[in-house]
């Protein structure tokens, strides 16, 4: 429903373009594009893992000509778009191990381009492995590539916020993993949160306190069955006691939404901060189109069932994407038209 509706949004607006997209060859380029991507997704839901992940690339990056082309911050030319801005390389290491770099910033790569106007970061040559990127989706927390400790978002609730005014924003963060719990210890988690910075700034944090007055009694999680926990942390309100709206919006301020709900994402070295949803899916689905397209041998071997284990954690993220890129679509061309 949600992928419906981001579909019905998109294609509605091409009659009254939103943004800088209204006139001239910005709302041509914005229509054209859209109806581009639009056919590319509906091509991917109808072909197997051998050319999907072309599809759905080359669909998001259509995609993002129109983002561009709506984008008010943009003036000139700068809404044009050169080259994806985007590079794997490493297509002989085992398939974690890919490595991803970007345009530095300020070019006119797509990338680069697009992660200025989402306030995303770029990390120039410095690689990042496609395993720290792919875990970086809300929808691979279930799919690790490997058995190594992970960085994963945090989910939080925005119907846990309560209702009374207050000026502390008190919500439970969950999918804390098991070494963290395990581990049991304020310095524990403290050294978890240091890949969460908005996590990492609360106030304070539920404890398992067993007298008055204890000032380091650890952390008192609540236990999930499937490998992970929950604490609820308390963040303080910049103004003081602030409404149950003004707390909602504050959390909101300090995460992205994916599919419905809200996470707290890592930030991964080297980038200065934590990488939009938008440009995450970006930079997976750019890495396997390019292994299909130039390596299809090894491709094929990545996606066989019988042979490779992580054949069935690339069909789900691919199927996933055709679910929820075009909401992320909607929402970015929404954010930078505003």
């Amino acid at each position: 429903m949600l992928t419906d509706g981001a579909w019905e949004w998109l294609r509605a607006s091409r009659s009254e373009p939103p943004g800088r997209a209204n006139s001239g060859s910005r709302r041509k380029t914005y229509a054209t594009a859209l109806e581009q991507a639009w056919q590319m997704f509906q091509a991917a839901a109808a072909v197997g893992p051998a050319t999907r992940p072309l599809h759905v690339f080359y669909g998001l990056s259509q995609a993002g000509r129109a983002i561009a082309a709506a984008a008010w911050e943009l003036k000139g030319e700068d809404w044009r778009l050169d080259a994806h801005g985007i590079k794997t390389t490493g297509f002989d290491r085992d398939f974690p191990d890919i490595e991803i770099r970007t345009d530095r910033a300020g070019t006119q790569g797509s990338f680069p381009r697009l992660s200025q106007l989402l306030g995303s970061p770029v990390w120039g040559p410095d690689p990042v492995r496609l395993e720290d990127v792919w875990d970086l989706l809300p929808v691979n927390i279930a799919y690790p590539l490997t058995e190594r400790a992970r960085l994963t978002p945090l989910t939080v609730f925005e119907h846990h916020v309560g209702h009374h005014d207050h000026p502390l924003l008190s919500v439970p963060v969950s999918d804390i993993p098991d070494r963290v719990i395990d581990a049991g210890t304020r310095e524990a988690l403290a050294e978890f949160l240091i890949s969460y910075p908005s996590v990492a700034r609360h106030h304070s944090y539920v404890t398992t306190r067993t007298s008055r007055g204890e000032l380091d009694a650890p952390p008192a999680y609540e236990r999930f069955e499937e490998g992970s926990g929950a604490l609820r942390f308390n963040w303080t309100m910049p103004e003081g006691a602030a409404t149950r709206a003004e707390r909602r919006e504050h959390l909101r301020a300090m995460t992205h939404e994916h599919g419905g709900l809200r996470y707290f994402l890592p930030v991964i070295s080297p980038m200065a901060k934590e990488l939009h949803p938008l440009m995450a899916w970006w930079a997976v689905l750019y890495t396997l189109s390019m292994l299909a397209r130039y390596e299809p041998a090894q491709w094929s071997a990545c996606t066989n069932v019988d042979l490779n284990a992580h054949a069935v954690p690339i069909e789900r993220v691919l199927q996933l994407a055709i679910d929820h890129v075009p909401v992320l679509i909607r929402d970015a061309v929404a954010q930078v038209a505003s």
